[in-house]
Parts: C-alpha cells; sequence; structure tokens
C-alpha cells in the first residue's frame, strides 16, 4: 500500500522542465503587462495537442506569443526550437482560436519571447521577438 501511495504522489509532483516553462511564461506576462499589453489569455488550449502560451492585444493587433524559457544558452538561442512544425502548430492554433471566439482582428502576429535564467538564480534575462513569424502558408484567414 506504501508502495502505492508514493507513486500517486510522484504523478502530481511537476516535471522541472514544466515548473521552468510555467516561471518564464509569468516573467513574460509581467514584462507585456509592464509595456501595457492587455492580455486576452494565458495557456489557452485549443484543440487536443495545441496551446497557445500567451494572447494578448497591443496597439490595435492581436498577438500570439510562444514563450521559450532555458537555464543558459550553452545549447542554443531559446528561438531555435522554434522550428517550422512548431511554426506549424502555432499556426494552426491561431486560426482555431480566432474561430473559436468567432473574433476577426484586424491584424494578427507571432512574437517569441525568450526567457534565460532560473526561478532561483539571478533576474532572468528577457528578449522579446516582435513578429518572429507569420502564419503558415496552409493556414488562411477566412474574412
Amino acid at each position: 500500500m506504501k508502495r502505492w501511495i508514493e507513486r500517486l504522489l510522484k504523478r502530481k509532483s511537476e516535471p522541472a522542465h514544466l515548473a521552468s516553462g510555467k516561471w518564464g511564461e509569468q516573467q513574460a506576462v509581467r514584462l507585456l503587462k509592464s509595456k501595457g499589453w492587455k492580455m486576452a489569455g494565458q495557456r489557452v488550449r485549443v484543440g487536443k495537442h495545441d496551446e497557445l502560451d500567451i494572447v494578448a492585444e497591443h496597439e490595435g493587433v492581436l498577438v500570439f506569443v510562444e514563450v521559450k524559457t532555458r537555464k543558459n544558452e550553452n545549447y542554443g538561442r531559446p528561438f531555435s526550437a522554434v522550428n517550422k512544425e512548431k511554426r506549424k502548430r502555432l499556426s494552426r492554433a491561431a486560426v482555431t482560436y480566432l474561430k473559436k471566439k468567432n473574433i476577426k482582428p484586424d491584424y494578427i502576429r507571432f512574437d517569441v519571447i525568450e526567457v534565460i535564467g532560473e526561478p532561483a538564480g539571478d533576474p532572468p534575462e528577457i528578449r522579446h521577438i516582435e513578429n518572429a513569424f507569420q502564419l503558415g502558408s496552409a493556414y488562411k484567414l477566412w474574412w
């Protein structure tokens, strides 16, 4: 019985990479709010496998923000993880989000925020890459 309880408790604890990702997203939201951005959603699940880290509005533009958090840049910049496949999934998620919410913004944009650091360490280095990529060519806005 004791082992069963231990296994159950282990499952409920969050893996370190997920906790680090949440912390990075909190840092990104803090940055965007300090710039006067309006948050429309965080960790927005739009399908079985699709999630948008941050959906925000800034100066009339609906912005989908992907946050990449790393302890350091020993293996390259966090932005490099936003490869062709990831951009395709983010494009699909954005179009699904717009359809589900039944909204037709004049402009949409995809940004990436890199967060380099650790929750218990020094203040993180944060880089905001605006208009990091375009909506995937396989996806069209219907208006």
